[in-house]
């Protein structure tokens, strides 16, 4: 298996949820990591607890849906990094509302967030690993980006996109020696899902953070010959 101590790490929406959860497995395994997002004050909480493990961690506060925020933010953490190893594009948000219901701009901000947003990260990042000729993406997409459903018609179609664009990226680098995972997770107890009502706080039959989390570090793991193309896990007890 592959050591993972002193890589680089950026991971976005890295305060809470799966972010937060990958990104204390990756201190766990002696990697320095940046989180991204756009609440400074729970950013700087999340770098104290990464900072336990004694491995360096930052953190820059901006909105990947804007691309000049992106590009300023990823260069200052590469050259505070001093490089970059693995990205994991985990920012994104979400909003139940029928087709009809929801806001033009409220459709429009899903798409730019969670499709634009990650596009410009990764094409940020790319260049780095690519000089390098090694390196992992990991891409948050999700159950709904399989399967479309009522009521989520912006999200669905956001992560929809995310699958298309993560596997062919996946077939275009991959002679680079880079790996592109592309992850489905199905419900997972996050405050995403809590704050829209999906789940309650203290859902014990659903898959948690720490799970998924997982998941991405034994696949980082793997000898550099082999990659994990896409990845969901399933609860147990639905």
């Amino acid at each position: 298996m592959e050591s993972l101590k002193n890589k680089k790490a950026i991971i976005t929406g890295g305060s809470r949820g799966l972010g937060k959860a990958t990104a204390l497995a990756f201190a766990k395994e002696g990697m320095d990591i940046a989180i991204t997002g756009r609440n400074e004050e729970k950013l700087k909480e999340t770098v104290s607890e990464l900072e336990a493990f004694g491995i360096k961690a930052i953190y820059s506060a901006f909105d990947v849906g804007n691309y000049e925020e992106v590009q300023k933010s990823i260069k200052n953490i590469i050259t505070t990094l001093g490089t970059v190893d693995v990205l994991v594009n985990n920012a994104g948000i979400a909003a139940i509302g029928s087709f009809n219901e929801m806001e033009v701009s409220q459709w429009t901000q899903i798409i730019q967030t969670n499709v634009m947003g990650m596009y410009y990260v990764t094409k940020e990042v790319l260049p780095h690993l690519l000089s390098k000729n090694e390196g992992d993406i990991i891409n948050v997409s999700s159950t709904a980006g399989l399967n479309g459903n009522a009521n989520i018609s912006a999200y669905a179609a956001s992560k929809f996109a995310v699958i298309g664009m993560s596997e062919s990226l996946m077939k275009e680098v991959r002679k680079n020696n880079i790996r592109v995972l592309t992850l489905t997770p199905s419900t997972i107890e996050s405050d995403l899902t809590i704050e829209l009502g999906m789940l309650e706080k203290g859902s014990d039959h659903v898959l948690q953070p720490e799970d998924f989390a997982q998941l991405i570090v034994s696949g980082l793991k793997l000898p550099r010959r082999a990659m994990l193309q896409s990845a969901a896990l399933w609860s147990t007890n639905p």
